[in-house]
């Protein structure tokens, strides 16, 4: 059946049998898109660590066009600061992020979530990327994080 001919199924049936939206959802997506349940278990975020310990991966660097916006502590982005972006240290944290290839390091504050990325660990802003050796060119580095500071865990 042509998707033309299915929607007009769909609609026809939907005015005369009263059939709620999800049927027509089905009749016209025809199997194509996946279960609500499926995509919402593809979104889970990440478990917060809140355990101290260092972690490897690779670090690359906010783009340009991101500063300014609103970071997720509520911050605004500043390309010139020592802020940074993790998946899974709590906002707040401070920690030393150093560049296994060339060994230095910078104290960068997590005030974001991502990168969202395979394999990235930390987006740094375009400064301290610079202050430990990640170039425009090159745009990632493989990194060791060290939390140094962990905030209070929220009261619940």
């Amino acid at each position: 059946m042509r998707r033309r001919d299915s929607v007009q199924v769909a609609l026809v049936l939907l005015i005369g049998g009263g059939l709620a939206l999800p049927a027509l959802a089905q009749v016209e997506g025809a199997g194509h898109a996946p279960a609500p349940q499926a995509v919402a278990s593809e979104k889970k975020a990440p478990e917060i660590d809140r355990s101290g310990s260092k972690r490897v991966g690779e670090a690359s660097t906010y783009a340009e066009g991101l500063s300014g916006r609103k970071m997720s502590d509520g911050a605004r982005m500043d390309p010139h600061g020592k802020n940074a972006a993790s998946k899974t240290l709590p906002l707040g944290t401070t920690a030393k992020v150093t560049n296994l290839e060339t060994g230095q390091s910078v104290d960068v504050k997590i005030e974001d979530r991502g990168p969202f990325v395979r394999g990235r660990i930390v987006d740094l802003s375009p400064a301290s990327a610079q202050e430990i050796g990640i170039t425009k060119q090159a745009g990632v580095a493989k990194v060791e994080i060290t939390p140094t500071v962990l905030p209070a865990p929220p009261r619940q």
